[in-house]
């Protein structure tokens, strides 16, 4: 037995009938047991790298870590200590869960806040991903590295605004005249002009069950698309010129090397981030929603589209005391579970398919 566990690393020698080790297992030897100086070694001399890891490491265990003990408050009944502190509720189980499934009053609204986050991040997901692709793709081909750099700057800037400013021109562009608002806006006078519902008009297209999803998902690409266009655009550049001279000595034209040449080198790229983006399906943005309902004061106009699972925890967290911050935690991770489940399908597809995956 203990010659069959030798075998691998051991040389026998038949002459003596011993066992030695080979040279080059004493070196793998050698190496580890000296990796730990190896380590150290490299580490002291790029420690100035390193040390830029700190801010980084301390957000994330400050902001990311730290703050998942809260979400043991949708297991936790807050009517049986200090509301402002988890570790003092007793424990309650399943129950909200089950209150989110079976409550005549409650269900109703998570279910279609739940639709709405999944619709809305599905036409996000569909609109949103290829967008950035086809960006990149147009940046390749544009010769002048002058107008080339205008063009990315236009498209990223709006990355750097303000969820408040966005959503702040949006209101102002669809705004109608209900309300003692100062004039129409913009884009409404001009769906005005080609015929659009006078009443829809005038009540502003951003609280309409017609328009919203729809200026949502305009918006969200005007200021996402061009910031997430980097990722690719690096990719796309990355591919070898000799590639493009081959398929053009075979006839190829700039469509045929977009297909054949340039989408497959960056089709790995491609796979995760969208494996990435599909975590973050569900995960709609809660300020910008928040902002378009107009702080809850016009609501009721678009809530049957609008609402999402993170501003109905929120509405719940502010109107039931007594129950609303669990209740909002239960929906959360629920939401979030999903995801996760999204996150570790998407990636067992992409490695059966194409061999590329997360992880």
């Amino acid at each position: 037995m203990f010659k069959l566990k030798c075998d691998d690393f051991l040389v026998y020698d038949e002459l003596t009938g011993t066992y030695s080790m080979a040279a080059d297992q004493k070196v793998r030897d050698e190496a580890e047991k000296n990796s730990w100086k190896s380590t150290g070694f490299t580490v002291l001399k790029d420690w100035r790298l390193y040390a830029m890891l700190i801010p980084m490491i301390l957000v994330y265990f400050l902001w990311k870590y730290m703050p998942m003990y809260e979400l043991t408050a949708c297991f936790k009944d807050p009517s049986t200590g200090d509301t402002l502190h988890v570790n003092t509720f007793s424990w309650a189980g399943l129950r909200y869960f089950q209150v989110l499934f079976t409550d005549s009053d409650l269900s109703p609204d998570f279910w279609l806040a739940f639709r709405n986050t999944f619709i809305t991040a599905f036409y996000g997901l569909l609109f949103g991903f290829p967008m950035p692709i086809i960006l990149a793709l147009f940046f390749n081909e544009v010769r002048s590295n002058l107008v080339r750099s205008v063009l990315q700057v236009c498209v990223y800037l709006p990355k750097f605004l303000s969820t408040v400013i966005v959503t702040s021109l949006t209101l102002i562009l669809f705004r109608g005249t209900a309300g003692g608002l100062q004039g129409e806006g913009v884009v409404a006078s001009v769906f005005k002009a080609f015929g659009a519902d006078k009443n829809l008009v005038s009540s502003g297209l951003v609280f309409t069950t017609q328009y919203y999803r729809a200026i949502y998902i305009i918006t969200d690409l005007w200021e996402h698309a061009g910031y997430d266009s980097i990722v690719f655009f690096a990719a796309v550049i990355a591919v070898s010129p000799t590639s493009y001279e081959a398929a053009q000595i075979d006839g190829a034209g700039k469509m045929a090397q977009m297909r054949y040449v340039v989408i497959p080198s960056i089709l790995s790229t491609v796979v995760i981030m969208l494996i990435m983006k599909i975590g973050g399906l569900l995960s709609v943005g809660y300020e910008k929603i928040y902002l378009l309902l107009g702080n809850g004061t016009n609501s009721t106009s678009n809530y049957d589209v609008a609402q999402v699972i993170s501003t109905l925890s929120n509405q719940w967290s502010e109107t039931r005391a007594s129950d609303g911050r669990a209740l909002g935690t239960a929906a959360e991770m629920l939401n979030n579970l999903i995801g996760m489940i999204l996150v570790l399908g998407a990636n067992a597809v992409a490695k059966k398919a194409s061999n590329v995956s997360l992880y």
